[in-house]
């Protein structure tokens, strides 16, 4: 006896049912992301990069003094070990206009080599102080 394979359609109320988004995109309340733009470079040429950091909308910059790990004795580096690391405040709309500034400086720049990376804010306290770092008011 051969049986025969029954296809059982779905009723429309058997079928999940599509809901609408109930709730609509929540608007930001914060409409430009901030980011932490760190920048590690040689000690001599960090007014010339502050000024230039200035140029993209950055009104808080923290400079630190470091020290770089590699020696004279190293072989072929020969680096100054003496850096300085900026900590500036920056939209993030201004992130990749910066990074490229600053790459092209520490290509062309004589003794001007660093490094230069982005870290997000994930929150912040206070909206005076945002519209201080964002440059918004």
């Amino acid at each position: 006896m051969a049986t025969k394979n029954k296809t059982s359609k779905h009723s429309p109320s058997a079928t999940p049912k599509k809901h609408a988004n109930k709730t609509a995109q929540k608007k930001s309340l914060a409409p430009y992301k901030l980011m932490l733009l760190v920048t590690v470079i040689p000690r001599s040429k960090a007014d010339f990069f502050l000024d230039l950091l200035q140029t993209f909308e950055v009104n808080m910059q923290l400079e630190l003094s470091a020290f770089g790990t590699a020696t004279k004795v190293f072989g072929l580096f020969d680096s100054d070990r003496e850096k300085q690391a900026l900590f500036s405040v920056i939209r993030e709309d201004n992130v990749p206009n910066a990074l490229s500034a600053l790459e092209e400086k520490f290509a062309t720049l004589r003794g001007g080599k660093g490094i230069a990376f982005t870290v997000p804010f994930s929150s912040m306290v206070g909206v005076l102080a945002y519209q201080f770092l964002s440059n918004k008011q």
